[in-house]
């Protein structure tokens, strides 16, 4: 059977010069590496008491609801501004070159409940740090953060050092 890695592609010099992009849909287009993905995810949540499961547009989507259905619990959207039908909480982030808008709906999360994000990568960290607000905003507790991958050269964990944070494989560089 193969590793998790051996299903991750890797492209180098993409989008620039440098970059070595670490290809999540390699893993999905691979039935067996998808669920190797999802049940690797699912060992970092042994032990965790939690609610709900957030997961952030559009990967963390794909990640959390598989995980979600697999645990019997609750399945929240975070999404780009605009995208979701009722009334809202929305904070805004910055991103490398710019800024960005992400919501929930304001009764997606119950005062008191403990709550995991789920997303493909950590890079910088801005959309999961600005998901993790949302959440305590609308009084929910992130009791842990996971992702697939990890790009450890670009510092998010340092964002997100007040949470419990694991990753799946972690890459060492950009």
């Amino acid at each position: 059977m193969k590793t998790l890695e051996e299903y991750v592609r890797t492209i180098p010099d993409f989008p620039e010069p440098g970059i070595m992009f670490r290809d999540v849909t390699s893993v999905l287009q691979d039935a067996d590496g998808f669920k190797l993905a999802i049940d690797s995810l699912l060992a970092l949540l042994e032990g965790v008491e939690f609610d709900v499961i957030a997961g952030a547009e559009s990967r963390g989507f794909i990640f959390g609801a598989p995980l979600a259905y697999a645990l019997g619990k609750p399945f929240v959207l975070v999404r780009k501004k605009g995208k979701l039908p009722c009334e809202t909480v929305s904070t805004k982030y910055d991103l490398e070159y710019g800024s960005a808008e992400i919501e929930m709906h304001a009764d997606s999360i119950k005062p008191g409940q403990k709550v995991v994000i789920v997303d493909d990568l950590i890079a910088t960290g801005g959309t999961i740090e600005a998901s993790a607000k949302l959440i305590e905003q609308l009084g929910g507790q992130v009791v842990k953060i996971i992702f697939l991958m990890e790009l450890a050269g670009l510092k998010g964990r340092e964002k997100l050092r007040k949470y419990d944070v694991d990753a799946v494989l972690t890459y060492e560089g950009k």
